[in-house]
């Protein structure tokens, strides 16, 4: 796993375009975009909000907090790979949402230019969020972009897991239940928008866990893809498994049913026709706060062994497959889009998989965001798409709170 050069702020790259949001006094918000004329894909990701470096981070947090904070408060960011990350002010609800929903329209149209497309042609549009600003964001978006309502939104509640999720769904037609629609199958070969878009400065504004607030920041990013065409399933899985302790509780501003862990862990439910949400299930905070942290140990209790499991499991499929069809191993991942939760999670993570003898590389790209959940992926992926070729086989490795893993390997291009 490498370490690009690291940048002080999002907004100091030169591809960014920035504007200013007449919200709150004014929030910048910047956007950066990638293609590749060989594959058919692009999209676009950025950021919204006043950048904080490691320096004058410890300030805004005191003043977020109103209560100064102690050394051992303070995390070693860029030991955790981190230089910077992008907040808001406090606001009113209201604002709250005309800011987000300001923010991912405009995402949506930037990644719809960039691939070329016309809103008309939108098919599907699947976007990962850890905490929605509303419930019928994801359809809310879309309209204020253009997108025909007749368009299938599919809004995904599993933490950081989001954006993955969303492209599983996308690709893997056996993840649908009998009696759902399958979305895989629905969306074959149609122009489909797939992302993340999370504003975590407003989901952290009122917790009190001093970790959470250093480690997140604002983040988003949308891919168009053509499902079957130019990205195309070889094997994935997707797993959950119930956070009996709490390692990282995280409060649902969504709906779920809040049952049987055993039996419903995620929720799928058809809110109208043309909107889907798969909601799953978190160990709430206590306190009724957004977020709450076990330590930096207790995150990589909870994503490192399991995680390891499912990418083992995956890759072995995988290898299985290319000697079926090759009669030998085949070609290698040419690097795996993982979720950058920190640096030393990842770093484990390959450090682990090395053992078993599964190496690839793991490209660190988001220094300048900070943990930006579910949208880290899709950065992580367009930060790389012109390394990426036709034919080329890549791993996504998603994982959040909950806890919630989605690895696929995809031939880029039909295989």
């Amino acid at each position: 796993m490498s370490e690009e050069k690291k940048a002080l702020s999002f907004y100091d790259r030169p591809g960014v375009e920035k504007e200013i949001i007449p919200i709150g006094g004014g929030i910048p918000i910047g956007m950066e975009s990638a293609f590749s004329a060989e594959l058919g894909i692009g999209g676009a990701y950025g950021s919204w909000g006043d950048s904080y470096n490691n320096s004058s981070m410890p300030s805004f947090l005191e003043k977020r907090l109103g209560t100064p904070l102690n050394a051992e408060d303070i995390l070693n960011l860029s030991e955790l790979g981190f230089d910077s990350r992008q907040h808001i002010p406090l606001l009113s609800p209201e604002d709250h949402l005309k800011l987000e929903l300001e923010v991912g329209s405009r995402l949506l149209k930037k990644a719809m230019q960039v691939c070329g497309w016309d809103a008309s042609e939108v098919e599907g549009v699947l976007i990962g969020m850890s905490g929605p600003v509303s419930d019928d964001y994801v359809v809310q978006i879309s309209r204020l972009a253009g997108i025909p309502d007749t368009a299938l939104k599919v809004s995904v509640h599993k933490a950081c897991d989001g954006s993955m999720a969303a492209l599983h769904l996308t690709l893997n037609p056996s993840l649908s239940k009998p009696g759902q629609l399958n979305i895989a199958e629905q969306l074959k070969g149609k122009k489909v928008l797939v992302g993340g878009i999370e504003g975590l400065s407003r989901f952290t504004s009122g917790v009190s866990d001093k970790h959470a607030l250093q480690l997140f920041g604002n983040g988003m990013g949308v891919i168009g893809i053509e499902p079957n065409e130019n990205i195309k399933l070889i094997v994935g899985k997707s797993f959950e498994t119930y956070d009996e302790d709490g390692l990282l509780a995280v409060r649902m501003y969504y709906p779920h049913s809040k049952l049987n862990a055993e039996n419903t862990l995620v929720d799928v439910i058809q809110e109208k026709q043309d909107h889907i949400r798969i909601a799953g299930l978190m160990h709430e905070p206590a306190n009724g706060e957004s977020i709450e942290m076990a330590g930096l140990m207790g995150m990589v209790k909870l994503f490192v062994r399991t995680g390891v499991q499912v990418v083992t499991d995956v890759y072995n499929e995988y290898q299985n497959l290319m000697v079926e069809r090759l009669g030998s191993a085949g070609q290698p991942i040419k690097m795996g889009i993982v979720h950058h939760a920190n640096y030393k999670i990842n770093a484990l993570k390959a450090k682990h998989l090395s053992k078993l003898g599964i190496e690839y590389p793991m490209p660190w790209t988001v220094s300048d965001f900070g943990n930006v959940s579910a949208a880290s992926n899709i950065i992580v992926f367009l930060r790389q798409l012109p390394n990426i070729h036709l034919g080329d086989h890549i791993l996504f490795d998603g994982f959040g709170a909950g806890t919630y893993y989605d690895v696929m390997a995809v031939s880029m291009g039909k295989s």
